[in-house]
């Protein structure tokens, strides 16, 4: 059912900046998910809703437990407790391969495409339920032909809309970083989710291909798609975002809207800094270097 995008945003906007506040609807809820490495606890997360049909940012320091937190929604970590759920379906014990196959879909930080695999190979290996990955029909053509016509079909309309459709036959390998990013995602869509997760989509990206991707990440929602994504452009965060989730020491230590989150004190100290708002370009730059010459003799003195 598709979701109007407005009444979401408005239904947000009403919510208290409290974290884990309950959503009007939401397509993730989990409770009490901890996970540990040895003394330090990763991730300690009491509760989390992501609201259906809109782009939700999580942000925070580097260490706060974003990735991590990513990996245990999506089955390629286990919690050591905790309970979430997919569409109100546990997702507790449940691969990876699964989640994916239920519309729960996530891309990495560092790509993971198949570099000596051409780009419609990679491509027509996101589709599941494929008839040739059997062993006995894979022996007879016929059984998987048609399947395999149809999947390239959609593979090819899927590059042609991420502009990849001229590096169709180049191997994966041979993609910039900005590329293969695109890859990824469109490789995602082969499985048609309702639910896209993006670890920092922007790292390593040109900025030449910087705004192709908000673009594509907009067109997600505007599909009626939900996305949760990490990232560490502020900028970004605000253009695109409809919801940010902030994190820090493993704990969600505040939420709201875009303009809400980047005023909460608490965020600007623990993450934003003093400047979040500030335009360097426009700063006196003998200020700027006797203040930043200040803070690290602050911080040598400290040592």
């Amino acid at each position: 059912m598709p979701v109007d995008i407005t009444s979401a945003r408005e239904a947000l906007a009403a919510l208290p900046n409290d974290p884990g506040v309950r959503k009007p609807d939401p397509i993730v809820v989990g409770d009490d998910i901890t996970r540990t490495f040895g003394g330090l606890k990763a991730v300690d997360v009491q509760h989390i809703e992501i609201q259906r049909g809109v782009i939700t940012a999580l942000i925070g320091p580097n260490g706060a437990g974003k990735t991590t937190l990513f990996n245990l929604l999506t089955g390629f970590d286990v919690p050591d407790s905790g309970s979430w759920a997919f569409n109100d379906q546990s997702l507790a014990k449940v691969p990876a391969y699964k989640v994916a196959r239920l519309g729960m879909v996530r891309t990495f930080q560092l790509t993971k495409v198949l570099s000596k695999l051409t780009v419609i190979e990679n491509m027509r290996l996101g589709a599941t339920g494929q008839r040739g990955e059997k062993f006995f029909p894979s022996i007879f053509k016929a059984f998987w032909r048609a399947q395999e016509d149809e999947i390239t079909s959609r593979a090819d309309d899927l590059l042609a809309r991420f502009k990849l459709d001229k590096k169709r036959g180049d191997f994966a390998g041979s993609l910039s970083g900005g590329q293969r990013k695109l890859l990824e995602m469109a490789r995602a869509l082969m499985v048609d989710p309702e639910l896209i997760m993006l670890d920092e989509p922007m790292a390593g990206v040109n900025p030449a291909l910087k705004q192709s991707l908000l673009g594509h990440v907009k067109s997600l929602r505007d599909e009626g798609r939900t996305v949760l994504f990490v990232e560490h452009d502020m900028d970004m965060v605000r253009d695109i975002s409809d919801w940010v989730i902030v994190m820090a020491q493993g704990q969600i230590v505040a939420e709201g809207t875009p303009e809400a989150v980047m005023a909460d004190q608490r965020v600007i100290d623990a993450y934003l800094g003093a400047h979040h708002d500030a335009d360097l370009s426009e700063m006196d730059e003998e200020a700027l270097a006797a203040q930043v010459e200040a803070e690290i003799n602050a911080e040598e003195n400290e040592a």
